[in-house]
Parts: structure tokens; sequence; C-alpha cells
């Protein structure tokens, strides 16, 4: 197995795949959202130099990032994965703001109960676009905990 890989995964490209799969049947089973996988969009800061990017899930309405990483098995932050994290706000803010856009992400705690989310929301916060919503995705009872910018910016007042 690969240093990196998730234990127990074929290869850590199957696990993300997996989770797109099973995000795009809970958004489709508890939010009548008929998705696409994956969804190409035209971003870019302005009209003329756009360029298409492929979200992981999406229709003419929605595009969604689906992450499924979680805390190291030293339970230590990915620090690499909170970079990709980074990357995907940025590509959320280059994307109309016709669209919902949402950051589903697996619920993963760490061993003193903080969540990965949480932790991005702590020491990411100002990367976040107003306009991106977020969902926890908790896979062990198929539910999401979904989160706005105005609960993000509450933890910081």
């Amino acid at each position: 197995m690969a240093e990196n890989q998730r234990e127990g995964a074929i290869s850590n490209t199957a696990v993300g795949i997996a989770f797109e799969k099973a995000a795009k049947k809970f958004f489709e089973e508890k939010e009548g959202l008929i998705l696409t996988r994956p969804y190409p969009v035209d971003i870019g800061l302005y009209h003329s130099l756009r360029k298409s990017h492929n979200f992981d899930l999406g229709n003419e309405t929605t595009i969604i990032e689906c992450k499924s990483h979680t805390w190291t098995k030293g339970n230590n932050m990915p620090s690499a994965k909170m970079s990709v994290w980074n990357e995907a706000m940025y590509y959320f803010n280059l994307a109309s703001s016709n669209y919902w856009k949402i950051f589903l992400v697996k619920k993963s705690l760490n061993k003193n109960g903080l969540s990965l989310i949480d932790y991005y929301f702590q020491t990411r916060f100002n990367f976040i676009p107003r306009d991106v919503c977020f969902y926890e995705y908790d896979e062990d009872n198929n539910t999401c905990k979904k989160y706005t910018f105005e609960d993000v910016e509450r933890l910081h007042k």
C-alpha cells in the first residue's frame, strides 16, 4: 500500500469516486437534485478569458465539489489536503454567482472530537467565498450537516 493511501482502499482515486457517487445519490434523494458527474463549467475572472473546469457534480443551477479527506493516521491535519480545499474555494470564486455552490466533505473527527471542516473554518476562513454552502457528510448514517457563510462568521466574532 502506498504511504499516503487510505487504509483498506484500492486507491485514493477509487475512494474519491465512491464518495462522489454517494454524494450524487444523497443529493438526488434528499435534495431532489439531478446531477451530472463530472460537470464542466466555464470559469475565470474575465468573461472573454474563461476556461472549462470540471466540478465533481453539477447541473444548470448547482455545482458541487466533494472531498473525502480525513485526519492522518497520526491524528494530524492533512496539510496538503487543506491546499486542495483552498483551490476549490478559488474555483468556486471564479464560477458564476448564478450557481448554488456546495462544498461537500466527509465527516472526520480527530481524537479531540474536532472535525476537519471545523478546523478549516477556524484556520482558513479567509479563503471562503460568501456564496459557498458547506455540507459535512456522515457516511455512517447518510446525513449531512449544513453550514453557510454566516455560520463561519459566527465562529470569528
